[in-house]
């Protein structure tokens, strides 16, 4: 059980906020409106209260494992790592929808993720009025509680552009009767991202190199999430086709620079180590959302609920429902050369590691001579394949309809099904793993990529991706089920070599080191709209599985999807103020 930790009062601080129609409105109730508001101790309730809408829960709505914190559907499902899963294709139309791109602005996950994202942001501007006006005297941290908010509004605010676009901007100086009155579209992508990067950068200056108390945000995140948001900025998108239509290098710049003033962290030694208890606030970890069990609150405690529906379904001991589930193009993307590097041209070769049916128990693969790299099988439960540390069988049928989605599941984000860190029970799989919002392996890749696009250092560049795919090398490869002594698949991965190393290959080397690091972290697809390639991606990805994904023969990306369409609930909410995103029909 975690007892350091900040996120203690979520059950205490969510009594403090009743259920409104508004989509922002959030009003203490009780004493704390009754002249103590500017208390050390009603202002300890708030600030912990938005920490609390980090892990996905607002009491203002339920259902986080719909419109998840770890954008398992917004940033994988969307994109071309990752298939929906669970009971078929209408299991979870919305998020069906997500993955063959048919959203229309009626789909109820964007409009809960829109509600929740401005619930946790309300909770940031609740905490700073009540900040701004109380006395340092009496408040002793304030300054710092005052960054901490800064940088939390400011992840909701980032989260809210990378999915949106176009979204009416308040801060806690704006009067919750004016909400109405604030339009969509007062404020492009870039300047959005250029306010969130000055609170980031405001922030860092007065928080503390550390905390006392695990999870609380400190300098180090805020200059790491500045890095991360001034690196998005930089790609400039043309308002019409988001299309990217120049890079700043100035900005570009200014992510090296924040990257090396990070200090104290490192890569753990074995990329399995990600997913283990003792790690998750270990020196790779920048910010992360916390979690705990067995702390008091009921059920298996403050536990990841976005993950809720994901554990392995069908015959795994995890006994779960069996969504978000790795595209075989994924699989097929860990191939690798005789070098060990990545085999950019991997759809014009066959499927890697093909299933087919023993029994209806039992599978086997075949074409698994090729070399792949060993995060495969640290990302991907495979059929056959040893999972994680399990010793009963081998990961086997563990996916509720093969039909459809074929025998893949997700490795990552869960521990070993005999770990005593596991629930038993309902939530099925259920852990105190934390979510990690942003690892040091993100800040070398930043900083490569910062470093290809501007052009300059490309071999501190090729130093730093090496740094990521040494740590892939030299971690403990997934041994065979039956024979411990040989590994489960032909693994090599090498490092990239000087020779031949100029800018265009080093592109294709960031961006692919960059999603087979990050695979189902849920960054794959902002990763896309980012670089300016989604439609290119996708489309190619379509046309590689739709003979055996048949859900996928009418699925098109059309100019202007990058972004969600703006939900068609808030635009009833703003009284017909907010305009819809391009490549969508009109309201």
């Amino acid at each position: 059980m975690k007892i350091n930790n900040i996120l203690f009062s979520l059950g205490l601080s969510a009594l403090l906020f009743s259920c409104s129609d508004d989509f922002l409105e959030n009003k203490p109730q009780g004493s704390l409106s009754d002249g103590v508001m500017t208390s050390q101790a009603a202002i300890d309730l708030l600030v912990n209260s938005a920490y609390a809408s980090l892990s996905g829960f607002t009491n203002e709505q339920g259902d986080p494992w719909v419109r998840p914190t770890s954008n398992w559907s917004f940033g994988e499902v969307r994109a071309d790592n990752a298939y929906k899963g669970g009971g078929g294709e209408g299991d979870l139309w919305d998020i069906h929808a997500m993955e063959t791109f048919q959203v229309q602005s009626n789909n109820g996950n964007l409009d809960g993720k829109w509600f929740n994202l401005y619930s946790q942001i309300s909770r940031c501007n609740a905490a700073l009025r009540v900040l701004n006006n109380a006395d340092e005297n009496e408040v002793t941290v304030k300054a710092s509680r005052i960054a901490e908010m800064k940088v939390l509004r400011a992840h909701f605010y980032f989260e809210l552009v990378r999915l949106f676009n176009k979204v009416p901007y308040m801060d806690e100086n704006l009067p919750e009767t004016e909400y109405v009155n604030v339009p969509n579209d007062e404020f492009t992508r870039e300047e959005h991202l250029a306010r969130i990067a000055k609170d980031l950068m405001d922030a860092a200056e007065d928080l503390p190199e550390r905390q006392p108390e695990v999870g609380r945000i400190n300098r180090n995140i805020a200059l790491a999430y500045a890095a991360k948001v001034k690196l998005y900025q930089a790609y400039e998108q043309d308002p019409q086709t988001h299309a990217v239509i120049s890079i700043n290098k100035p900005l570009l710049k200014e992510v090296v620079t924040l990257v090396d003033r990070l200090q104290g962290y490192d890569l753990l030694p074995d990329f399995q180590g990600l997913d283990l208890i003792a790690n998750e606030n270990g020196v790779e970890s920048v910010f992360a959302i916390q979690y705990s069990m067995n702390d008091g609150s009921g059920d298996a405690g403050r536990v990841n609920w976005s993950n809720l529906l994901n554990s392995p379904g069908g015959n795994s001991p995890y006994h779960g429902d069996g969504f978000f589930l790795p595209s075989q193009d994924l699989i097929n993307a860990y191939q690798t050369d005789e070098n060990g590097l990545p085999v950019f041209d991997y759809q014009s070769r066959p499927d890697y590691g093909v299933v087919t049916f023993i029994d209806d128990e039992h599978q086997t693969l075949s074409n698994v001579e090729p070399n792949v790299d060993p995060r495969l099988d640290f990302v991907v439960g495979r059929p056959t394949i040893t999972y994680k540390t399990y010793p009963t069988t081998p990961c086997q049928s563990w996916v509720r309809d093969r039909g459809v989605y074929g025998h893949n599941c997700a490795k990552r984000f869960w521990v070993s099904p005999e770990s005593s860190d596991m629930y038993q029970g309902w939530p099925w799989g259920a852990s105190q793993l934390n979510w990690q919002i942003i690892r040091y392996a993100d800040m070398l890749l930043y900083k490569a990529e910062a470093l290809i696009e501007l052009g300059e250092n490309l071999d501190e560049a090729r130093n730093l991706i090496n740094r990521v795919r040494q740590r892939a090398m030299n971690s403990s490869y997934v041994k065979d089920f039956n024979d411990r002594s040989k590994n489960a698949a032909n693994y090599k991965i090498g490092l990239y070599p000087a020779q031949g190393w100029n800018q265009d290959y080093a592109r294709k080397a960031l961006r692919t080191e960059m999603r087979l690091e990050k695979a189902l972290e849920g960054e794959r697809y902002y990763d896309l709209v980012r670089w300016g390639i989604a439609k290119d991606v996708m489309t190619a990805y379509f046309n590689a599985e739709k003979e055996t994904r048949i859900y996928y023969q009418e699925a098109k990306f059309d100019n202007g999807e990058e972004y969600f369409p703006i939900p068609v609930a808030q635009y009833n909410f703003s009284l017909g103020k907010y305009t819809q995103n391009p490549g969508y029909p009109s309201f």
